[in-house]
C-alpha cells in the first residue's frame, strides 16, 4: 500500500480503540487464557510501549508497538491488522517501521511471543521472512505449548 501512513498512536482514539478491542478479543478466543499474552488497553497505556498506527486516510489499517525490555532488547507487541487490509501489505508495512523504530532506538535485538497453532501460521512465516527465528522464552515469558518465540538481531 503506497499511501499508507505509520505515525505514533493515540490510546484514546476511537479507531484505535475499537481496533486493540477487535485484537484483544480475537488474540483471546485462540487458546487458553493463561497461554495468551495479548496486553488489555489499560496495561498497553501504561506500559510506556512505543506505538503506531497504520492508516489508510482515515482508516486505522492496523497497528504495532515495541516495548522495551532492556536497553538493548525490544519485544513487538499488539501487531495487528484490520481484516479488510489483510494480505495487501499493512502487516508488512508495519513490522519494517517497527523494525526501523527499534534500530533507532539503539535495541540490538527484537522479539516477540505470538500463537502456537495453525490461526499463527501467516504471522509467523511472515516474521520468518523478516529474519526472526525461533528463541527459547525471554522476559517474563515461561515455556508454553502455545506461545511460540522468535528473535532476530538489529
Amino acid at each position: 500500500m503506497t499511501d499508507l501512513r505509520i505515525i505514533p498512536g493515540d490510546f484514546d482514539d476511537a479507531r484505535v480503540i475499537a481496533l486493540l478491542a477487535g485484537h484483544f478479543a480475537a488474540m483471546r478466543s485462540t487458546g487458553p487464557e493463561e497461554s495468551c499474552h495479548v496486553m488489555p488497553l489499560d496495561a498497553m497505556r501504561e506500559a510506556g510501549l512505543d506505538f503506531f498506527g497504520a492508516w489508510d486516510g482515515e482508516i486505522l489499517a492496523g497497528v504495532g508497538a515495541i516495548k522495551r525490555l532492556d536497553a538493548e532488547h525490544g519485544e513487538i507487541k499488539s501487531m495487528h491488522t484490520a481484516a479488510a487490509y489483510r494480505r495487501r501489505g499493512v502487516g508488512q508495512a508495519t513490522l519494517d517501521h517497527l523494525i526501523a523504530h527499534a534500530a533507532a532506538l539503539g535495541l540490538s535485538r527484537l522479539s516477540l511471543e505470538t500463537g502456537a497453532g495453525d490461526f499463527f501460521i501467516p504471522a509467523r512465516a511472515m516474521y520468518a521472512r523478516n529474519g526472526f527465528a525461533d528463541c527459547e522464552p525471554f522476559g517474563d515469558y515461561k515455556p508454553d505449548p502455545n506461545s511460540a518465540f522468535m528473535s532476530r538481531a538489529l
